[in-house]
């Protein structure tokens, strides 16, 4: 597996609000989509930050606090090797990402690398 760099960061919470104005009117960083519960922020480097509200489906396994996702060069490779570890796959894969358990019970993730246009 080769890990690239830290390649994006979410966070569910229960002042998602907060948080969502926070990034954007104190850190500055640039809303470039939201929902109902949701967030989206880029980053200059072209990677996203992702506020979650707790009413926000799908992000239930977001229980240990900041999940950062380590940038891979080859997403389907590293999943396999994972699995083949023996390490807790978390929820359904999406296309660009897997959400996994660390030995720390803390929530991770494995993300491809972002495609510069």
């Amino acid at each position: 597996m080769e890990i690239t760099g830290l390649g994006w960061s979410g966070t569910r919470t229960d002042r998602a609000e907060a948080l969502a104005h926070f990034y954007e009117h104190v850190l500055e960083l640039r809303l470039v989509h939201t929902e109902p519960h949701f967030w989206v922020f880029r980053l200059p480097d072209g990677n996203h930050v992702e506020v979650f509200g707790r009413q926000f489906p799908g992000k239930e396994h977001f229980t240990t606090g900041p999940v950062v996702g380590f940038t891979v060069t080859d997403l389907p490779q590293a999943t396999r090797q994972l699995r083949e570890a023996g390490v807790e796959l978390l929820g359904e894969p999406g296309p660009t990402w897997q959400h996994f358990r660390g030995p720390d019970g803390n929530v991770y993730e494995l993300v491809s690398e972002v495609q510069h246009s």
